[in-house]
């Protein structure tokens, strides 16, 4: 959520930096600044009010004390005119703030000035590319193939247990899921991280305060009788950690991993692109969040960003990564970089990460704050990355490692998994 101070200080700059994102701001952001005007404004009368009938008060006593009764009755008319006042100004008051906290949450972030200009997916610039893109066998198998000829995932099981998008893993193909957690995991651990396990649900406030509510795309699951949302990544519950914290610089920066199943509706979704792993409605995801001082944050990007090429060399998947541009970009982040994996048996790019910088947007709603040396409380910097989503890497791995003789385990994730091949 935009900080209503900088917006009144960055009107016309926010205005065009949201243009980025194909976002009519003058009318919204117009709207804004009247409102917290209004807010200012009946503020002020409510406190001045407040003031004079504290002070009505005090002489109503001194009057009766005086034995001046009919003075102090007078007063006292005039302090139920003032109460009348102030409880019409205490009930407009909230009406106020709720309409300008709801208009707020309908803005976007600004886009960081990095950020290219663009309508979709087709418009992201590619910023590094990475491995030889594997020359397979004629007959190759897509992943979907290759798992019900090894026996390995099975989606009809998962269809009778659930309905489409829910597999069921079996033998080595769980296995192998359990060895990319474990391998992950291990990763961010060793590189800073800490390990945390964190609920599969969460409430309301949760979600808002990482911005997946108010969710406008119908995209979370929603357990009405409890009031509960399935997570759609462990973002959610692992950032909501610190939610209404104040935290000290001393504490700075915080490193958060978890490994968590993610549900998603996936609305609308459909066609030979989800076939398979490729969207799901629940998966396995390992995340990394960082809370950072602002003035440190992009320099923590490029860490995760560093972090998470680090793995996929170790997995010798070929890969890009893409800067996203402002029509494709998240509601909430700044910049975002992705991920991609090359499948070389569907011979198109499957993204596998996307890490992303919030700056203050997550903080202001999450009221998460740190106390600098000098004493005052400033906004930090929320970052997010899945390093990685299970998936699409596991599809990748099936795919480019295919051979005559079964699926080659990258050499890596051996040790975890106890065996060199799926055959």
């Amino acid at each position: 959520m935009l900080v209503v101070q900088q917006i009144i200080e960055n009107k016309e700059a926010y205005i065009a930096a949201l243009a980025k994102r194909n976002f009519e701001a003058v009318s919204v952001l117009e709207k804004v600044i009247n409102l917290d005007e209004e807010r200012r404004a009946t503020q002020a009368k409510l406190d001045t009010i407040k003031a004079e009938s504290n002070k009505i008060n005090k002489e109503i006593g001194v009057l009766f004390k005086n034995g001046e009764q009919q003075k102090a009755g007078i007063l006292r008319e005039k302090a139920s005119q003032i109460k009348e006042s102030t409880n019409e100004l205490a009930e407009k008051l909230p009406k106020i703030q709720e309409e300008l906290k709801e208009l707020l949450y309908t803005i976007p972030n600004i886009p960081h000035d990095s950020v290219p200009n663009g309508q979709s997916d087709e418009d992201n610039e590619e910023v590094f590319r990475e491995g030889d893109i594997p020359v397979l066998e004629e007959g190759a198998l897509p992943h979907w193939e290759l798992a019900k000829k090894y026996d390995i995932i099975d989606f009809e099981l998962g269809v009778k247990i659930s309905g489409a998008g829910f597999p069921v893993y079996k033998g080595k193909g769980a296995r192998l899921q359990r060895a990319l957690i474990s391998y992950f995991l291990d990763k961010n651990t060793a590189a800073g991280y800490t390990e945390y396990q964190v609920p599969h649900l969460v409430n309301e406030a949760s979600g808002f305060g990482t911005g997946q509510l108010p969710d406008k795309e119908g995209q979370m699951y929603h357990v009405t009788a409890d009031d509960l949302y399935l997570i759609p990544t462990a973002e959610v519950p692992v950032t909501n950690m610190f939610r209404d914290e104040l935290v000290t610089e001393k504490e700075l920066p915080i490193r958060c991993t978890g490994y968590t199943p993610c549900f998603r509706r996936e609305a609308g979704s459909y066609g030979a692109h989800v076939r398979g792993l490729n969207r799901l409605h629940q998966f396995d995801k390992v995340e990394i969040v960082r809370i950072e001082k602002p003035e440190n944050s992009y320099k923590a990007l490029d860490g995760m960003v560093a972090h998470v090429k680090e793995i996929l060399n170790e997995l010798k998947l070929p890969y890009r990564i893409l800067r996203l541009c402002g029509g494709d970009i998240g509601f909430t982040a700044a910049l975002t970089f992705d991920f991609e994996v090359f499948s070389t048996a569907q011979d198109r790019w499957l993204e596998i990460s996307s890490v992303s910088n919030f700056e203050s947007f997550q903080a202001n709603r999450l009221k998460l704050r740190f106390k600098d040396n000098n004493g005052k409380n400033q906004l930090v910097h929320t970052l997010n990355g899945s390093s990685l989503a299970l998936p699409r890497v596991l599809a990748g791995i099936l795919e480019n490692y295919q051979t005559p003789n079964g699926i080659k385990i990258p050499e890596v994730l051996v040790p975890y998994c106890g065996f060199e091949y799926i055959d």
